[in-house]
């Protein structure tokens, strides 16, 4: 049961923090979606809260009911998501030391958490 309350707080995670990507850089995109940004921020507002909500809840039961734990998750999923929407979608390269290292760090978080 916890294993499938953490496969579907990390999955929620990762549409949320998808979402929050899309709410904040798709201003960057291109110049059609930067005179739309907040109009695309406003509209993922509550679908974004509501991913947010559940992949926390689920998460807290499926980490021995942990806020840290689910903080955690969240920070982890977010710097595992964040590097490939900029690359793919703004070209910037996560093959720099800086964001590996940090990216790496961000696996450890998730296995410390979860396996700990």
């Amino acid at each position: 049961m916890k294993a499938s309350l953490l496969s579907q707080a990390v999955l929620l995670f990762i549409v949320t923090q998808t979402l929050v990507w899309f709410s904040v850089n798709l201003q960057f995109v291109s110049e059609y979606w930067k005179t739309k940004s907040f109009l695309i921020t406003v509209g993922l507002a509550i679908p974004t809260s509501v991913c947010a909500y559940y992949a926390s809840q689920y998460g807290y039961s499926a980490l021995s009911e942990s806020a840290w734990g689910v903080r955690f998750l969240g920070f982890g999923m977010s710097y595992i998501v964040f590097p490939v929407l900029t690359y793919a979608l703004l070209g910037e390269s996560f093959f720099t030391a800086k964001v590996l290292i940090c990216t790496l760090l961000s696996v450890c978080i998730l296995l410390v958490q979860v396996y700990l």
